[in-house]
């Protein structure tokens, strides 16, 4: 047979009973559609948790009060009960870590915040000038406040973008308005350039104000929750943790590490806990929807298997006029293959339309790589040659005589 022979008589023999074909082709289309969606769905996670966690601050170290935790524990802000560090502990590690480009401390608390008739409950730090440059808190309008500021107590206030329109309306003019914390009257000096992301650990919806003041009126107490750090270059961010760790052991008078009442973390182990886990997760989605897959060839199967007895006569008449045992299998093996092509090309297609269609309405970001799309295509291909094997085996070893006898 000719390929031109070939390709001929496997569309005659899918075309025959297109209801079947469409819909054991089906399987197959729901099968690639959700990896390719669940694999997108699983990237696109990776992506905004890597860039969120990145956004947070370059070389960073993060030393919170209380017994070491795992990594990737405490992302954001600590908010650890325990009060083991203080301001005194601040002051040493800048001026001995010789590593360290800038420290900064910061307090953190959740409160009501009041303006212009409208409220909202934000995240409330307070924290140093130093640790906008930390961080990567970039101003939009207006400006950060100053050493002056924190030294002199002033009530002034940085809001993220989220917290100005939640309180003000979308992109209102807020520098100089006056906003209202737990009974205290703040003059808003700034707003944030956004970073994106939503939820209770949004760089957005927050509030900066002088750490003095948090600590009088909000804390009540002088201890600090989290003292950033930031390394002056990325090789040098191991060397800060391990400096920072040995002045605060030896200034809490701490000989045993494994009993340290303070716990270091660097932007590496957030982003390497993060990574495993979006990709465990990753991994997880694409062998759910693998299943459907699973089911899709073996319907692949029993719909080639039901071809063969359908049409016994014409492999013993084909058999009769000299056709081979290699032949048969080739024809009904091209038949699976083709099969589940034009589905895997379908299911790419839905695939991709559906995590576009999550990344436009805002429900998800998925991200369609070029790999999985090869990846599902391949899949689909060895489904094909898999579970259409069988029926063209079975196909090929019919007696001419018995077929050409079969009713």
């Amino acid at each position: 047979m000719t390929i031109r022979d070939l390709l001929q008589e496997t569309s005659t023999g899918l075309l025959s009973n297109k209801v079947r074909t469409g819909l054991t082709m089906l399987g197959i289309v729901i099968g690639i559609a959700s990896v390719i969606a669940m694999l997108g769905i699983g990237n696109g996670a990776t992506n905004s948790i890597q860039a969120r966690i990145e956004s947070i601050g370059a070389n960073l170290v993060v030393i919170s009060p209380g017994a070491p935790r795992t990594p990737g524990s405490q992302v954001r802000e600590s908010r650890g009960s325990a009060n083991t560090l203080t301001m005194d502990d601040v002051s040493a590690l800048a001026s001995q870590v010789t590593s360290a480009k800038e420290v900064a401390p910061s307090v953190s608390v959740r409160e009501q915040v009041v303006a212009a008739g409208t409220n909202t409950n934000t995240s409330i730090i307070g924290t140093t000038p130093s640790y906008a440059d930390i961080r990567d808190v970039a101003i939009d309008t207006g400006t950060f406040f100053t050493d002056d500021q924190v030294t002199n107590l002033a009530r002034v206030a940085v809001l993220g973008p989220t917290t100005r329109d939640d309180l003000f309306g979308v992109g209102a003019d807020v520098v100089g308005q006056s906003i209202r914390i737990n009974g205290n009257i703040f003059t808003v000096i700034g707003v944030t350039v956004a970073k994106g992301g939503s939820g209770p650990n949004s760089t957005d919806d927050i509030v900066y104000i002088p750490i003095t003041v948090a600590q009088q009126f909000f804390m009540g107490n002088l201890y600090v929750s989290a003292i950033n750090i930031s390394a002056q270059t990325a090789a040098l961010v191991t060397d800060v943790q391990n400096q920072a760790t040995d002045i605060l052991l030896q200034r809490h008078n701490i000989t045993d590490p494994t009993k340290a009442d303070f716990s270091t973390l660097n932007q590496s182990d957030i982003l390497a806990t993060a990574s495993s886990i979006t990709g465990t997760m990753t991994a997880l989605l694409a062998a759910i929807a693998g299943i459907s897959l699973l089911v899709g060839g073996i319907g692949i199967m029993n719909m080639m298997l039901t071809t063969v007895t359908e049409r016994t006569r014409e492999i013993g008449l084909r058999k009769a006029v000299g056709a081979k045992k290699s032949d048969i299998r080739l024809q009904f093996l091209v038949e699976s293959v083709m099969l589940t092509a034009i589905g895997g090309i379908i299911g790419i297609i839905l695939g991709i339309a559906i995590a576009w269609i999550l990344t436009l309405t805002g429900l998800l970001t998925a991200q369609v790589s070029l790999t999985s799309v090869i990846l599902s295509f391949g899949v689909s291909a060895i489904i094909g040659i898999v579970f259409g094997y069988y029926p063209a085996a079975r196909a090929s070893d019919l007696n001419p005589i018995d077929a050409l006898r079969y009713e």
